[in-house]
């Protein structure tokens, strides 16, 4: 059984609150993420290095840039999912949310998120917590979530 059916499609534009919006990250959102990830560098090294070695601290701008071009062709092949998290205009990256396959029997996804330095602890990162389990489980065709990083403990 693949993770997701051959049929799914996966959303484009997920509105999350007044102002602010998930959607697939792309390559052309190289010159907001580089400063987001960056500017958050120590906690999110904190919540993904040991696992995933990122973001390291001599990561470039072109390397960023090859990252997220890995990204947006793993989710049109429906492998792996990165959707940033936007002010309305996408003048700001706010965040990410990571949906990875599980190995296993059944369709089971690995998620988590995270948000800028300064939003965290504030109401967007508070209805990003809120919004996405109720997000995966309503519009996501998974048996099974299994939460890792900051989530990691979080029952759906």
């Amino acid at each position: 059984m693949s993770w997701l059916p051959d049929d799914f499609a996966h959303p484009l534009h997920v509105p999350l609150t007044d102002g602010h919006h998930l959607r697939p990250i792309a390559e052309s959102d190289t010159a907001i993420d580089y400063p987001a990830v960056m500017g958050s560098r120590e906690r999110l090294w904190s919540l993904y290095g040991e696992s995933w070695g990122w973001p390291p601290a001599t990561m470039t701008f072109e390397q960023d840039r090859v990252d997220l071009a890995r990204h947006a062709e793993e989710m049109v092949r429906h492998e792996s999912f990165n959707y940033a998290l936007f002010d309305s205009a996408e003048t700001a990256l706010l965040g990410c949310v990571y949906i990875d396959p599980v190995a296993g029997p059944d369709r089971a996804a690995e998620v988590s998120w995270w948000v800028v330095d300064g939003e965290v602890g504030g109401p967007v990162e508070r209805a990003l917590d809120a919004f996405v389990p109720v997000w995966l489980a309503k519009h996501w065709p998974f048996d099974r979530v299994v939460y890792s990083g900051a989530q990691a403990g979080l029952t759906p």
